[in-house]
């Protein structure tokens, strides 16, 4: 990094207004960060776009003043605080980064060293860049949540994924499969998605667009022990309390400001939010096992068991690209992740 640069060049928003809008998302030069004591300056290569940045873009207005979005990158450190211990100048490095702070769309980004790791070394930036939230949202609600322990065989039963070709639901299909002996089911409705759900792991994939209780008579025998709703959890709260078992564990990730979770009562089945800021948001004394978590992930990927996400990179990180790439995950028609690389 140029010593003397003090400004960078940002993609941000100053009013939460509709896509269509030109100023929906700007390109603007904002001051470079100054890491703090536990943080790593990282030159952003690459970034991918997540529900939360077009949530947080719709329902946030920062008042006239240039908010700057992005929850998942990957770059090279090229500055750390006086108390980081565990990166140095020149490592390459992914993350999710935190909700209360700045987003990575920008040339460079101040983030939290425990929140961090390395980044898988066969990956390129766009390819690590799709990984971070997700891995982290599967991992906290498979091995933290419903307490499962991530090794092969350990466990048998069935686990349903809803939206399995999403992004989260990818990596929770992946995760499943390969670190537990759950039979996985996924949920898609169209044939790519279909296709991608198989392709990530899935044993069985049903349509989430009709009733479930029919579909899961043949994949699920014996009922489902495990539920990772990451959409609809309101609309199928009736028919998770009839299909999963006694004892049974489910997770949720969508926005819900009441869910009449008493359904699940009489089965004594665990309800658990899942939401991957909550450690950074709240300065977790344990917040460092994010850090291990991707650590373990980058490990997964280089020895084969776990692939990218990434679907698409919409080429460099400008207000226009982003934009697009906004659009395409309001649509709810986005396959994996989106990515962009390059500034």
């Amino acid at each position: 990094m140029d010593t003397s640069q003090t400004t960078m060049p940002a993609v941000a928003y100053r009013k939460s207004l509709p896509l269509d809008d030109d100023e929906s998302l700007l390109d603007v030069e904002l001051p470079v960060p100054q890491p703090g004591p536990h943080d790593l300056l990282v030159r952003v290569e690459a970034v991918a776009v997540n529900p939360v940045d077009h949530k947080v873009r719709r329902n946030t207005d920062p008042g006239g003043e240039p908010k700057v979005l992005g929850w998942d990158a990957a770059g090279t450190v090229v500055a750390v605080g006086d108390r980081v211990e565990l990166f140095e100048v020149g490592d390459e490095v992914y993350y999710a980064g935190a909700i209360d702070r700045p987003g990575a769309n920008a040339r460079y980004h101040a983030v939290d060293e425990r929140i961090a790791a390395r980044k898988p070394a066969s990956l390129s930036f766009g390819e690590a860049a799709a990984l971070p939230l997700t891995s982290l949202t599967a991992w906290e609600g498979l091995f933290e949540q419903m307490g499962l322990r991530h090794r092969p065989f350990d466990r048998t039963g069935s686990i349903l994924v809803t939206a399995a070709a999403g992004g989260v639901g990818a990596m929770v299909t992946q995760l499943a499969r390969t670190l537990t002996g759950l039979t996985v089911i996924g949920t898609a409705s169209r044939p790519e998605t279909v296709e991608f759900a198989r392709r990530m792991g899935a044993d069985h994939v049903v349509d989430h667009h009709r009733p479930l209780e029919q579909q899961l008579a043949g994949p699920a025998p014996h009922g489902l022990d495990y539920v990772f709703s990451t959409a609809g959890t309101d609309r199928n709260l009736s028919a998770y309390a009839d299909l999963v078992n006694p004892f049974g564990h489910i997770v949720a990730i969508d926005d819900h400001d009441t869910l009449p979770i008493g359904v699940l009562k009489s089965k004594s089945i665990s309800f658990h939010w899942e939401f991957m800021f909550t450690r950074s948001l709240f300065e977790t004394p344990d917040r460092i096992a994010q850090h291990r978590i991707l650590t373990q992930v980058a490990r997964l990927v280089d020895q084969g068991v776990l692939v990218t996400t990434a679907t698409r990179d919409l080429g460099p990180l400008n207000a226009a690209n982003l934009r697009e790439a906004h659009r395409i995950l309001e649509s709810g028609k986005a396959i994996g992740k989106i990515t962009l690389t390059g500034l």
